[in-house]
């Protein structure tokens, strides 16, 4: 199914309710449909046709949305860039995605002016707000296109959108999506729009993220108002909920502890909210318990899914985060806190080991997906393709274990994993035990190269305010709960620990910065 009849769907069944909210705009899903025909237009008349890509840097607003349906309309690709990114990274990613056009705001004009002089194949700016020599405006484009409706002629099988990987160990890669890979997901898990039903959505996963762009397709399917926030700021997002009375969130777990934190948390009204849907990065378990206290008349959804498999393929339901029963269901409840739950039922999940062999319950090893919403494949990159999609499968990086009642448990991303002496450590069991600790604000665990042992481990802890901790507080608290073999051996205090928008501790500069040996007495 193509992504543009999510839009033409609801258009049909609920022309009048409100698309998108964005701060003085309100556009209806009759608008919006007709905002998208006349950029449609706009794009052809500039030449934009099937397999021309269209990319776009700019922060969340109602422009990125539309512009994305008049990209598909055309058959050609749309190409998010995330709005952080450098000279180096912009003119490596477009030069590799070959747009023909790029939409940006105005504090970007300047970069992309930059890097266009080196990328051969744009031949439109265009800029979405203000005005600069030699761009497009935005406005002009829609108020000069004929409003005739284009519809698009290719298949499912057809790629929408390159999706660039953060980039966290190199340069990023594009991962092609097809519009089966969104659609398999949304027409399995979300209800069409219904004259009766209406929810409102507030949107703040960046747009770049396939995240922010799995809700936009959920939203707009559904029938649902998108209340868009450009960038996360807690004290906006709580007003914005209050105000606009929303239904539904989607965060990830920085954001939802930023708000818990924030000194004016309750003194909104948040009570609106029914389903808080969470991801992109670990979620603390004490983070996710505290949440569950705060937001009572919320269900809660983990969604565990990553660029490559285009939107969620495990997930732990709203009860599973009940946690109500006797002592012996509560306690299993706890467990299952840590997961990231099971598999969807219209996916495959397996979990293999180094040889490609299937392991055993409770056994570690890396997590891999089969199904229809996965990824084509990198972007002009046939090797990384062969080496992620193997016999079919997509291996994800993460590895992770099951236990006897079907839940995974994320272990670390595998090129993460600590061999100290030819144990294997995951970071992320042994983060979970620092966290639970009552001093300790963020933690963050690392290998450090050892002569002796091969690794060892050290552990980056970020204390609470106004609490303190030694070394050996962290590391007795660890010995009484962990193997010994995988209690930290050294232990770092820092004031932050690094992340990229998304919330995921980028472990590459910890590594860079605290991998000196351990000393030990």
């Amino acid at each position: 199914m193509n992504t543009t009849e999510f839009l033409t769907i609801s258009t049909a069944i609920v022309p009048d309710r409100l698309a998108m909210i964005f701060e003085d705009k309100r556009i209806s899903f009759e608008a919006l449909h007709a905002r998208v025909n006349r950029l449609a237009n706009a794009l052809a008349e500039l030449g934009i046709g099937a397999g021309d890509r269209v990319a776009i840097l700019q922060v969340n607003c109602n422009q990125y949305i539309e512009a994305y349906f008049a990209t598909a309309k055309l058959d050609a690709v749309f190409v998010p860039i995330n709005f952080r990114t450098r000279a180096d990274e912009l003119t490596h990613m477009l030069n590799d995605a070959g747009p023909k056009a790029i939409f940006a705001g105005e504090r970007y004009f300047s970069l992309v002016n930059e890097c266009a002089e080196s990328v051969e194949s744009l031949r439109h700016l265009i800029a979405l707000e203000g005005a600069a020599e030699g761009w497009h405006r935005y406005d002009e484009l829609l108020e000069n296109a004929d409003d005739f409706e284009r519809f698009p002629e290719g298949d499912g099988d057809d790629t929408t959108i390159i999706l660039f990987t953060s980039g966290t160990t190199s340069f990023p890669k594009g991962v092609m999506l097809t519009h089966d890979s969104f659609s398999s997901y949304i027409l399995s898990t979300v209800t069409p729009a219904d004259p009766d039903e209406e929810d409102t959505n507030i949107l703040t996963v960046p747009l770049y993220h396939v995240a922010g762009v799995q809700s936009v397709m959920a939203a707009v399917f559904g029938g649902r108002t998108l209340l868009i926030q450009s960038q996360f700021e807690a004290k906006q997002w709580m007003e914005l909920v209050e105000r606009e009375r929303a239904t539904r969130a989607m965060m990830v777990p920085t954001m939802l502890k930023m708000l818990m934190d924030h000194p004016e948390f309750h003194e909104h009204d948040l009570s609106s909210l029914e389903v808080i849907t969470y991801g992109a990065a670990p979620m603390p378990v004490p983070v996710i318990r505290q949440a569950i206290q705060e937001f009572p008349g919320a269900y809660f959804i983990n969604a565990f899914g990553q660029t490559e498999t285009a939107a969620t393929i495990t997930m732990l339901p709203p009860e599973d985060h009940v946690l109500e029963g006797d002592e012996e269901t509560i306690e299993r409840k706890l467990k299952h806190l840590g997961s990231i739950g099971k598999p969807l039922d219209d996916v495959e999940v397996r979990i293999f080991d180094e040889d490609g062999e299937p392991v055993s319950l409770g056994e570690t090893g890396e997590i891999a997906a089969r199904g229809t919403r996965l990824m084509k494949g990198y972007w002009n990159q046939e090797d990384a393709t062969t080496e992620t999609i193997r016999g079919g499968w997509l291996f994800t990086g993460d590895l992770g274990y099951q236990d006897e009642d079907g839940y995974i448990y994320l272990a670390g991303r595998a090129k993460d994993f600590i061999k100290r002496g030819g144990e294997m450590v995951s970071p992320e069991e042994v983060e979970q035990v620092i966290l639970s600790h009552e001093a300790v604000e963020e933690a963050a665990i690392i290998g450090v190269p050892d002569l002796d042992w091969g690794e060892r481990v050290r552990a980056l802890v970020v204390l609470k305010d106004g609490e303190h901790a030694k070394e050996e507080d962290i590391s007795e608290y660890c010995r009484q709960r962990l193997a010994s073999f995988k209690k930290p051996e050294s232990v770092v205090f820092c004031e932050e620990l690094p992340r990229n928008q998304m919330g995921k501790v980028l472990k590459r500069i910890l590594k860079e910065e605290y991998s000196y040996p351990v000393v030990v007495e």
